[in-house]
């Protein structure tokens, strides 16, 4: 049924599908019946339940960021099963992101390559949005994440302000945060993986958070999102800062800038202009990441795995390799709302 409903939406841009597709959701989540049928088809039976870093996950199958950038969606991607929702990359002002079109399919790979650029209402609208979901829905069991990152004005040496600004405004309201300094989509955005650069922006986090659990606050757990193309070496100094400062886990990975692939013409590629590459083609190099993460820390620092997970063995796949929880985005677009439930009931039976 999905696939049907799939090539029709493929004829489409993608960016205005996206939008038709999750409004028209939430207008049809308005109706009782339709509401309660969803839950029943999507929401994955049985006990699926995750405990990591002091959450309870009711699964382990999230949604990336980049896909409910402002929080408008929440309600009906619990209905869809989702266990958690990482919100963002949100940044201290609106911006508009990157001239449009900047999301492309390449079905022939399964693959997406976008450029959206942080596009985001900002962080006082989501934080408000964020909010509203908690107070209205005080029985929800789903965990949000909040992805931070940088306005794109905001010069690399100020950047550590506007992960500030976006922790201290978001830290009531979502579970956990995920840094985002690993996007291709904001010029000079990845030299904040440069060791000391990302040194000052988590430890400048982690005393905030120490703050203000003692006036009173939960911590909320600090991840870091990697980008999938650093070097072993790089990705080794990475590791190396997340064990030295005590980081609370990694979400491995974002999107690629890698461009060869086994079924999409070079030229085409080309055509497309720069972005991020996500999808089927990204998994392997996902996995190695995880592997690396798992074997150098011991197993010490929890791991997020994203990146080519579209059935329930490519989930195993990256739990296998170290990772605690898994999270879709491409994947989700390409398999349907059916793509939590089929996941978990592979990880069901490990």
């Amino acid at each position: 049924m999905y696939k049907l409903l799939r090539s029709f939406l493929f004829l489409f841009d993608p960016e205005r599908v996206h939008h038709f597709s999750m409004n028209s959701l939430k207008r049809l989540c308005r109706i009782d019946f339709v509401k309660n049928n969803i839950r029943k088809r999507f929401v994955p039976p049985g006990n699926n339940q995750c405990l990591l870093l002091n959450m309870q996950f009711s699964n382990g199958v999230g949604l990336g960021a980049g896909f409910d950038k402002n929080a408008l969606y929440l309600p009906e991607l619990e209905l869809l099963g989702f266990g958690f929702v990482e919100i963002g990359t949100v940044t201290p002002r609106p911006q508009p992101g990157n001239d449009k079109p900047r999301l492309f399919r390449l079905p022939k790979d399964k693959a997406l390559v976008n450029r959206m650029g942080f596009n985001n209402d900002g962080v006082t609208a989501v934080a408000e949005r964020v909010k509203q979901f908690k107070t209205q829905h005080a029985a929800s069991k789903l965990v949000i994440g909040g992805n931070i990152g940088k306005n794109k004005t905001t010069p690399n040496e100020e950047a550590w302000k506007d992960y500030e600004s976006c922790f201290k405004a978001l830290h009531a309201y979502v579970d956990y945060f995920v840094v985002n300094v690993s996007s291709p989509n904001t010029p000079g955005l990845r030299e904040l993986q440069e060791k000391d650069a990302l040194k000052k922006i988590l430890t400048n986090l982690q005393a905030i958070n120490e703050q203000l659990a003692a006036a009173g606050n939960n911590k909320r757990p600090i991840l870091l999102k990697i980008a999938p193309d650093l070097s072993k070496a790089e990705l080794d100094d990475v590791i190396d800062l997340a064990m030295e400062i005590k980081l609370d886990g990694i979400v491995a990975t974002n999107t690629t800038i890698y461009r060869r692939l086994p079924n999409t013409s070079p030229k085409v590629l080309e055509s497309l202009g720069p972005g991020g590459l996500s999808g089927l083609p990204l998994k392997k190099k996902s996995t190695e990441t995880v592997k690396q993460i798992h074997s150098k820390t011991n197993g010490q620092i929890p791991i997020i795995a994203s990146g080519g997970i579209f059935t329930g063995e490519d989930a195993k796949e990256k739990i296998d390799a170290g990772a605690s929880l898994v999270q879709v985005w491409t994947g989700f677009i390409y398999e349907g709302p059916g793509i939590v439930k089929k996941i978990c009931s592979v990880l069901n039976k490990q």
